[in-house]
């Protein structure tokens, strides 16, 4: 196993507007991108399982291959920068992606 850490050259959560947060996971290569991609180990279901939410919160989970990338936004909780809000650039958010396990 090789976490994906290891495998992508960016993974980063950005601030999408005031009700979502962004997330983009690019690789160096096209190698690195389909070898996640064809392992399975993120797909919309398996990002819903690591971030303890239900699937409907997934607005978006698209793969794009020239740019040897994987984004998938989410609804926030609370709209950004309102009482309660705590990361209102959804810039701390991606952590969780670091440790994924993405088989050999």
């Amino acid at each position: 196993m090789t976490k994906l850490s290891e495998l992508a050259s960016t993974i980063r959560s950005k601030n999408a507007g005031v009700s979502q947060i962004t997330f983009d996971i690019i690789f160096p290569d096209a190698v690195s991108y389909r070898h996640v991609l064809e392992s399975r180990a993120i797909t919309k279901e398996s990002i819903a399982k690591l971030f303890r939410i239900p699937a409907e919160r997934i607005s978006d989970f698209i793969t794009f291959g020239p740019a040897n990338a994987i984004k998938f936004t989410l609804y926030r909780l609370r709209p950004s920068g309102s009482p309660g809000d705590w990361d209102i650039l959804g810039c701390q958010q991606y952590g969780p992606l670091l440790d994924i396990e993405i088989p050999d």
